[in-house]
C-alpha cells in the first residue's frame, strides 16, 4: 500500500471535515443509525421475520440502490433458496460462532441472490470494527493505494480474502486515527473511500487495456479446474441483471425447448400478441459442438428471436468457425466477449445506483 498518497488523502478528508463539519456531524450519525438498526436484529429476531420485515432488513442496503423494483430482487431470494433456508443461513452468516472466513465460504455456497457488497455490507454494519464493506468503489479506492491481488470476480471474494482486505481495511483506520480523525472504525473506512479515493481515471478504466488491475484474470481462455464454473455462474447471473434493468424478464436455468435449458434469457412480451425471447450461453469449458446443438434446440421455439454466444475472444473464434458450417445457425447467431458483459453491468449498475438514489419513484408505488 502506497502510505504516502493513503496519509496526503486522510490529510485532505481531515481538513474537508473542519471545513464542513455539519457534513462529519450528519454521517456519524448515519453510520451509528445504521449500526444500531443491524446489530438489533438478533439470530432470534432474522430466524423469526416475516417476509415484509425481510424487505425492510435488506432495502436499506446501499447495495440494493441499484434496484429500482426492490421487492423483485426480494421475492427472487425467497423464491430461489425458500425462505426457512434464507432465513438459517442469514442469522449462521451474522450471528454464527464460526470464524467469519467459515462463515463467508458457507454463506456464499448455500445461499442464492447475494453478492459480496451485500454480504459484506451486512458484516460491516454488525461487526464494524471487524469487518469492511465491499463493493466496486472500494475495488477502485484499495486499487489507486497501490493494493495488489483484488478480486475482479466475485468467484475470487473468498472468506479469506475478505479477511485478508478487512485487515487492510483496518491498517487504513489505523492511519486515519493516528492522524487524529475520531470515531474510526470500517464503516468509517467506507466513507473515506467514497469521499476521497474515488479517482475518475481508476473508475473509467478497470476494463482497458494496460490499465487492467494486476488481479484481473487475463481470460476464461484457461481457467483452473475450479474457477471455470464460478466464471460461468456469475457471467449467467451478470447478464440476467443486465436484462432485468433494460426491461426485460429475465431468468438462468431456463428450459426454452425440448433438450434445451439455456443459461440465460431475455423475455418480452408484446401485448397480447406473444412474447419474444433472447437466449444466452456461457462457454468457459466444455465441448463446443454441445452449444451449438443447444443453440439450436433453442431456435426451434418461435417465441427465439436472437441466440447469443458469451465467451472469450479466442473461444469465440472457434464457436463462429463451428456455427459458420452448420446450417440455420451462422447467421442467426451472435458473439458477446464476456469482458464486454462486465463492462456493461459495471456501466448499468452505476447508472441505476445514481437514478435511484434520487428517490423519483416511490418503492411503495
Amino acid at each position: 500500500m502506497d502510505t504516502a498518497l493513503l496519509k496526503k488523502h486522510i490529510a485532505t478528508y481531515k481538513q474537508n471535515l473542519l471545513k464542513d463539519p455539519e457534513k462529519h456531524t450528519k454521517d456519524l450519525a448515519e453510520r451509528k443509525e445504521r449500526i444500531a438498526f443491524y446489530q438489533s436484529w438478533t439470530k432470534e429476531r432474522l430466524l423469526a421475520m416475516t417476509e415484509e420485515e425481510f424487505y425492510d432488513y435488506l432495502s436499506h442496503l446501499w447495495a440494493m440502490l441499484i434496484w429500482g423494483n426492490k421487492h423483485y430482487v426480494v421475492d427472487k431470494m425467497i423464491a430461489d433458496n425458500g425462505f426457512d433456508t434464507v432465513k438459517k443461513e442469514l442469522s449462521e452468516l451474522i450471528w454464527g460462532t464460526a470464524p467469519v472466513v467459515k462463515r463467508w465460504d458457507n454463506f456464499l455456497k448455500s445461499a442464492k441472490g447475494f453478492g459480496p457488497a451485500m454480504i459484506s455490507e451486512l458484516l460491516c454494519h454488525v461487526y464494524p470494527d471487524q469487518c469492511m464493506l465491499w463493493n466496486r468503489r472500494a475495488y477502485v479506492g484499495l486499487n489507486y493505494l497501490g493494493i495488489t491481488g483484488l478480486p475482479r470476480y466475485n468467484y475470487q471474494m473468498t472468506g479469506k480474502k475478505y479477511a485478508e482486505l478487512s485487515s487492510v481495511a483496518q491498517e487504513i483506520a489505523d492511519e486515519m486515527r493516528s492522524a487524529g480523525v475520531e470515531d474510526v472504525n470500517l464503516l468509517t473506512v467506507d466513507y473515506f473511500i467514497w469521499d476521497e479515493l474515488q479517482v475518475e481515471e481508476n473508475l473509467s478504466k478497470i476494463h482497458e487495456g494496460g490499465k487492467k488491475p494486476k488481479a484481473v484474470p487475463t481470460g476464461v481462455e484457461k481457467p483452473d479446474a475450479g474457477a471455470a464454473d464460478f466464471i460461468h455462474n456469475e457471467i449467467r447471473n451478470k447478464l440476467a441483471d443486465i436484462g432485468t434493468w433494460l426491461g426485460f424478464k429475465a431468468d438462468t436455468e431456463k428450459k426454452v425447448a425440448e433438450g434445451s435449458k439455456v443459461d440465460t434469457i431475455w423475455e418480452s412480451t408484446i401485448g397480447n400478441m406473444g412474447r419474444i425471447i433472447y437466449v444466452f450461453e456461457v462457454q468457459t469449458k466444455g465441448s463446443i459442438d454441445s452449444l451449438i446443438i443447444n443453440l439450436l434446440k433453442a431456435l426451434n421455439n418461435p417465441a427465439v428471436q436472437g441466440v447469443v454466444a458469451v465467451s472469450d475472444a479466442a473461444q469465440l473464434e472457434t464457436i463462429k468457425k463451428h456455427a459458420d458450417q452448420v446450417p440455420n445457425l451462422g447467421g442467426k447467431l451472435k458473439y458477446w466477449d464476456y469482458k464486454k458483459i462486465l463492462e456493461v453491468h459495471d456501466a448499468l449498475e452505476m447508472v441505476n445506483e445514481s437514478i435511484n438514489s434520487l428517490g423519483l419513484v416511490p418503492q411503495g408505488f
